[in-house]
């Protein structure tokens, strides 16, 4: 028995490669998109940078940089930093010879960037005196590249911008490197006291840089630095590569997104692929129902023809996932080479790239192609042969029942979840139109026959009206509903997916830049690469002409959501003001709803409304966050206003945001002139602070975070509709080769190749509308919901791009039909 089997696979793949071709060409773009998402994911799990500058300090001490309990922890917005007093603490443990606090900042030296750090933790970091001497109160060491940035030497004078504004130092000494990995740019060092007072957070630092006495192992040291430390919470004591991480903070959002990317898009983009994969499989199963017939007329068991069907998966899943992996394996470089450039990934994290993702992409499609070729065999493996070569003749229109009722549960699900969607905002709605969306993809795929025929109905109302390829076209559609849904399942995945990804975020930018339009009121938006000191508010408001001034201070804080198990830390975009009241309205309109700016000072907050109904706050209230170092607080709600997504969805007082962060830095001063002022004789006074700009200077400020999910969405929409597009192509394809039979009969009766190729030009016609109407549907569906939650009004799309990507679908559903109709026609004649 196994032979006759294994013997018709072979011959069936050997003689006739072309029934296999498309199944082929789905299972290596399947391979390569799981792959390329497998990667990226163990990349995520195993990420780890190299010490760099701590290779000099065997043992670190620094925080955890997630904040929140182990269940619903978030990375920090900013840096998370431990109390000075821990410093102490490390020196006095028994085994350590000396430790020092570890102190990273910025500063400016005109309008060159360069990182400060204090004296003490040189000696740890593999930093030595070239010549001069080491620091004093009011002096600065240099490294070679600030020295030349400066134009200055030992016992030269250098002018050095903070946070706080401008402050003038001697040069006591240019250093050498004698170890370790040096700071990338240019380098400067103070003594340990000023640096704490410089960083705005005097009583923190990053970390403890700890040396172990003779005779006392790292290892040992780490120990009992672990025990001395236990009382202080969230304390991570790192040895050997372990340093890196905290030498690089950013490395654990790093690792989220990876993750984030391989796991949760990878997720998304497996179901698509196998789920396309196996309809492909089937109708290449289903496409040679007559051969399976006759197998069962001489005499083949079911058995037979089942095992049949598995080798053939057998002989072809595992080749065309293994040539599949060779490009996943490239498209996971390009994508995380894309990441690192666009800063979400910090420098040595390198691509891990293991057998473990590439075995799973190939065993994905080799499952997807078997259960799916055994599915769509078993009835004509089952019935009677003569039933079979019956059936095979004439397609039937019998859905099997356990198809239609999971087909009917999934689109109910999807109705159930576009109701909670509706009724849900903010991240709660996104989440839920997430699912919805799937469950309406899989009720397409459960019920392409049925929704083939409503489309073959509906759409061929007008075709009957026309000329004979018309009417033929038509009625082809109606009787073939089978071979109609192979087509346009792949199509509406295409458009559902890439509309979805796509305009989600045309929708959020449009909203963001109409109330970022609307709530920037100033008249001059000053604005520098490096950032704005402090000072520089005092000085725009001393310019005459100007009647307010407020320094803007953006970052990001935690806000947590839920309650119970269900809880987590939603990250919401924040501005710190120096100025409150009066002179904010008069350079922002926050559209205030409820209570007033007038009482934002110490202590209290202005929260944006979606995030005051997302957390249950009123004014009055009292709102839990996290500030962007982690640190707990409890600000008082003054004030609730509607402007949140173009402006901030938190507002506070800039000294309640300075203290924990890292570049406390302004990033805009908004000014407002005085009525009567000259505006280019005010922007003229301004110029000195740096780039003075009108009220759309506020808008073009890049946003990393938003470029990035825009970037990531363009990327998730090319990946699945690309697949998606491709395998509606090669699926268009394989339904005009296997009609040969009937072209050419066609071409017997009378009819001339011209009409036969119009009568295939309209039923691709009829196939695209049908695929763009049903993927565009349910991609309103998700994106109204999700819209309405994120930015309280309708989805947003671009004429032109949803043009472009019609466009796409119908010239993509004409050339797959096209061409190998022609190439059929031309063999026939």
């Amino acid at each position: 028995m196994r032979p006759l089997g294994n013997g018709l696979a072979r011959a069936a793949v050997r003689f006739k490669p072309a029934a296999f071709a498309g199944t082929f060409i789905a299972l290596i773009l399947a391979a390569a998109i799981v792959s390329a998402c497998g990667i990226l994911l163990e990349t995520g799990l195993r990420a780890a940078v190299p010490p760099g500058r701590y290779a000099s300090a065997p043992v670190v001490v620094a925080p955890d940089q997630r904040v929140g309990n182990r269940e619903a922890s978030e990375p920090a917005p900013d840096r998370v930093r431990l109390g000075a007093s821990l410093v102490a603490t490390a020196a006095r443990t028994p085994g350590a010879a000396a430790a020092a606090p570890d102190l990273t900042f910025p500063v400016r030296g005109g309008d060159a960037a360069l990182t400060a750090h204090g004296w003490g933790s040189a000696p740890f970091t593999g930093v030595a005196l070239g010549s001069g001497a080491a620091p004093r109160d009011g002096e600065v060491v240099l490294d070679p590249a600030a020295a030349r940035a400066a134009r200055s030497g030992v016992g030269g004078q250098v002018t050095l911008t903070a946070a706080d504004g401008d402050h003038r130092f001697r040069v006591s000494g240019i250093t050498r490197t004698d170890g370790g990995a040096p700071d990338p740019g240019p380098t400067v060092w103070f003594t340990d006291s000023r640096a704490r007072a410089l960083s705005g957070h005097p009583a923190t630092v990053d970390a403890v840089l700890v040396r172990p006495e003779p005779g006392t192992t790292p290892a040992a040291l780490a120990d009992r630095l672990g025990r001395a430390l236990k009382a202080a919470p969230g304390v991570r004591v790192h040895t050997g590569e372990g340093r890196g991480a905290a030498r690089e903070p950013g490395l654990a959002g790093a690792k989220d997104l990876l993750e984030g990317i391989g796991g949760s898009f990878g997720g998304i983009a497996t179901m698509v692929a196998i789920f396309t994969t196996a309809g492909t499989a089937a109708l290449s199963v289903g496409q040679r129902g007559r051969e399976i017939a006759l197998l069962r007329a001489v005499g083949a068991t079911p058995r037979q023809i089942r095992r049949s069907i598995a080798t053939e998966a057998l002989l072809v899943a595992p080749l065309a996932g293994a040539i599949g992996t060779l490009p996943g394996i490239a498209l996971a470089h390009w994508w995380f080479g894309q990441l690192r450039d666009r800063g979400a990934i910090p420098a040595g994290v390198e691509l891990s790239v293991s057998w473990i993702p590439l075995v799973s992409a190939v065993g994905a499609g080799l499952v997807a192609a078997l259960f799916a070729g055994l599915a769509a065999a078993r009835r004509p493996a089952r019935i009677k042969p003569g039933q079979a070569l019956g059936e095979a003749a004439a397609e039937p229109f019998r859905p099997g029942v356990i198809r239609t009722l999971l087909g009917t549960a999934a689109l109910v699900g999807g109705g159930v979840l576009t109701g909670v969607a509706a009724s849900s905002s903010g991240d709660d709605a996104a989440n839920v139109a997430l699912g919805m969306v799937m469950l309406f993809m899989l009720a397409v795929g459960l019920l392409g026959p049925f929704v083939a025929r409503g489309c073959a109905w509906l759409v061929g109302l007008p075709l009957r009206a026309g000329r004979a390829p018309a009417v033929l076209a038509a009625a082809n559609t109606w009787v073939n509903a089978r071979r109609l849904a192979s087509a346009i399942t792949p199509l509406v995945l295409a458009m559902a997916f890439a509309s979805t990804l796509v305009f989600l975020h045309t929708s959020e930018d449009h909203a963001t830049a109409g109330q970022r339009s609307a709530g920037i009121v100033a008249d001059h938006v000053v604005s520098a690469p490096v950032g704005l000191p402090a000072d520089a508010t005092a000085r725009a408001g001393s310019v005459r002409g100007v009647a307010a001034a407020v320094g803007v201070l953006r970052t990001g804080v935690l806000v947590p959501r839920g309650s119970g198990d269900g809880a987590w830390l939603a990250s919401e975009s924040a501005q710190g003001v120096s100025e409150a009241g009066r002179a904010l309205a008069a350079v922002q309109d926050l559209d205030v709803r409820t209570g007033s700016l007038e009482a934002l000072g110490r202590g209290t907050a202005a929260v944006d409304a979606d995030v005051a109904s997302a957390v249950g706050v009123k004014v009055g209230d009292r709102l839990r966050l996290r500030l962007p170092d982690g640190t707990a607080a409890a600000p008082k709600v003054v004030a609730i206003y509607g402007r949140g997504l173009g402006l901030a969805r938190i507002t506070l007082p800039r000294a309640a945001l300075a203290s924990h962060m890292t570049s406390a830095f302004d990033s805009h001063v908004l000014v407002r002139d005085a009525e009567g002022a000259d505006p280019a004789a005010v922007a003229a006074a301004l110029g000195p602070l740096g780039e003075v700009a009108g009220p759309g200077g506020y808008a073009a400020a890049r946003n990393e975070e938003s470029e990035l999910n825009a970037w990531a969405n363009a990327v998730m929409a090319a990946a699945l509709g690309g697949f998606a597009a491709v395998a509606a192509a090669n699926t268009l394809v394989m339904t005009v080769l296997d009609r040969r039979r009937e072209l050419g009969m066609l071409r017997l009766v009378g009819s001339t190749r011209r009409q036969v190729l119009r009568m295939v030009r309209w039923e691709a016609l009829l196939v695209v509308i049908a695929g763009v109407a049903l993927g565009t549907a349910i991609a309103l569906a998700t994106l109204v919901p999700m819209t309405r939650g994120l930015t309280g009004g309708g989805p947003y799309l671009p004429p032109l791009t949803y043009a472009g990507f019609a466009g796409t679908a119908l010239a993509l559903g004409l050339l797959a039909t096209a061409l190998p109709a022609r190439a059929v026609l031309r063999r026939g004649h």
